[in-house]
């Protein structure tokens, strides 16, 4: 056994289990990279980037995500689709058949990281992976220790990423040959069967929406975070596809982090070090610094080339998936906090694409309207992004995360709450919260029009700089949400949805769907209404 690059001395491999492979600690970007190219598993494309295949799963397996049942979880996790339970001994030979596998590899790659920006609640992990390029995320997408730091390193936890290790579903207690179970008694999380690396960043992310609301009341948030010049912190919430990482990386403000943040007391902090974002129909023109973000060391996956010699990116082309990805560290955006923390927030924007096209562009919300958007945590698919989809799907995921929420999502809205009403920001000002719809207006999708994302932007600079606020506000009579009637360089008839559609009477039938929709779907929450 054979072991290199930069660790803790005093470590042995064999406490991970290691026996027989090569284990490389810690490389560089560079030399993860000029590996996954040696090895055939990535092509270097024409901006630098490293662009790989993850194979059969191009996104998350909800339905394969395990939680072990024991002492620490019995009483306090909410157990169900979201949460699948599994056994300690099940656990414990799953465990076992992934330390087998691992020791059939010919190498594997070892990854010391941080997860916290705030280091009072900092988690030190140890991500373990078969391929370089899934180290090459870990490098990317968690907070980054010096060399110094690797000399010294202790894990609290550890993550194990090996695809080509199958569970047998009768004999491991899973649903299939795919998993990625969390142990909180043991601090390991391991995942097999599954190449998207989606999974090691949600696994860790899974154990912190557990761990800091039950150990330290920190209410840790799945949201994007930038701040402006004047110190004002912003979180943007929104569920995929909403626009929360296009609508939080802005050239005027300097951004926290696009995914994941814990909100301690005077705080809002990044639990990463770099940005997971999506790539489908990305252009330069729209969203220009995620584009230039792509380059060397940078990880695209599952994209394809529209000049296959070139190795130019087509980032129209979804033939392998809708869920195009890039990975990279946060300091490839120019304007960021290089601390990755901020105040607590001024304003908070709930993202929603609306694809029935009667939510408002934008509105303001109350205290118990923030509870309510935020336990639905609504958008809707729209037809052609999943097969059998031919017309306008809600979609609901409680407090916009519900499938990384190891508690019942009304802990995590007791917390907002609690945020809301304790939290005053540096100007002892109240803390906004805003509705904002990046969906259709004048009609549904395929009648109506997509809601341009320069006016979005626009209503969004005026409810960050107060502009907006001092506008004259109506209700709309459907969902009660409080519309501005003008808003800086946006035309002011788009502003009520129910002005912008032919017919009066269609939107009046397509806003009572929706209302009934959200009427159902929120009837499992009522208990908590007056939270």
């Amino acid at each position: 056994m054979n072991s290199f690059g930069i660790k803790n001395q005093s470590f042995s491999d064999s406490e991970l289990g290691i026996k027989g492979p090569t284990t490389y600690w810690n490389l560089s970007p560079s030399a993860l990279i000029e590996k996954t190219v040696t090895l055939g598993h990535g092509k270097i494309t024409s901006s630098g980037a490293l662009a790989v295949d993850t194979g059969k799963f191009t996104g998350r397996s909800p339905q394969d995500r395990f939680i072990v049942i024991d002492d620490i979880t019995e009483g306090k996790v909410d157990w169900g689709n979201t949460n699948k339970e599994i056994s300690p001994d099940h656990y414990d030979k799953l465990y076992n058949k992934v330390i087998k596998y691992m020791n059939t590899c010919e190498d594997v790659y070892v990854r010391d990281a941080y997860a916290c920006a705030n280091v009072n609640y900092r988690l030190n992990i140890r991500v373990v992976t078969e391929f370089p390029w899934q180290n090459l995320f870990a490098y990317n997408m968690f907070l980054r220790p010096d060399n110094q730091a690797k000399t010294d390193f202790q894990h609290d936890w550890v993550v194990y990423s090996f695809p080509g290790c199958l569970a047998d579903a009768k004999e491991d207690g899973t649903r299939q040959e795919n998993f990625a179970v969390l142990n909180f008694t043991k601090k390991t999380i391991i995942i097999g069967g599954t190449a998207y690396t989606g999974e090691i960043k949600k696994g860790i992310f899974s154990a912190l929406n557990f761990l800091l609301p039950t150990e330290e009341g920190v209410f840790p948030m799945h949201c994007s975070a930038n701040v402006g010049k004047q110190g004002d912190t912003a979180l943007f919430f929104g569920l995929s596809g909403t626009g929360k990482t296009t609508l939080s990386t802005d050239p005027d403000r300097k951004l926290i982090g696009d995914d994941e943040h814990g909100w301690s007391k005077g705080s809002v902090f990044n639990f990463e070090g770099g940005c997971y974002a999506k790539t489908i129909d990305l252009s330069e023109n729209r969203e220009p610094q995620i584009y230039k973000a792509i380059r060397f060391g940078a990880m695209l996956e599952n994209i394809n080339f529209k000049d296959t010699d070139n190795r130019i990116v087509d980032y129209t082309n979804s033939e392998k998936t809708q869920n195009t990805r890039v990975s990279y560290p946060i300091d490839h955006i120019d304007n960021i906090v290089f601390n990755s923390r901020g105040d607590i927030p001024q304003n908070i924007f709930f993202l929603t694409c609306d694809a029935f096209g009667v939510l408002p562009p934008v509105s303001k919300l109350t205290r118990e309207q923030a509870m309510y958007y935020f336990l639905l945590g609504y958008t809707a698919k729209i037809a052609g992004t999943e097969a059998g989809i031919n017309e306008p799907q809600a979609t609901f995921s409680a407090c916009f995360g519900l499938p990384f929420l190891p508690l019942p999502p009304t802990e995590y809205a007791k917390l907002l709450g609690d945020k809301l009403d304790k939290g005053s920001t540096r100007d002892d000002k109240n803390i906004n919260v805003w509705l904002i719809n990046t969906g259709w207006s004048g009609g549904e999708y395929g009648k109506g029009s997509r809601i341009e994302l320069v006016f979005t932007r626009s209503m969004i600079q005026a409810a960050l700089n107060g502009t907006l606020e001092e506008s004259e506000f109506v209700t709309e009579p459907f969902f009660n949400l409080s519309i501005p009637t003008s808003c800086p360089d946006v035309p002011n008839g788009m502003l009520n949805p129910r002005d912008t559609w032919p017919n009066e009477n269609d939107y009046d039938a397509k806003a009572k769907h929706l209302q009934d929709l959200f009427a159902k779907n929120y009837e499992k929450y009522e208990r908590f209404s007056k939270v």
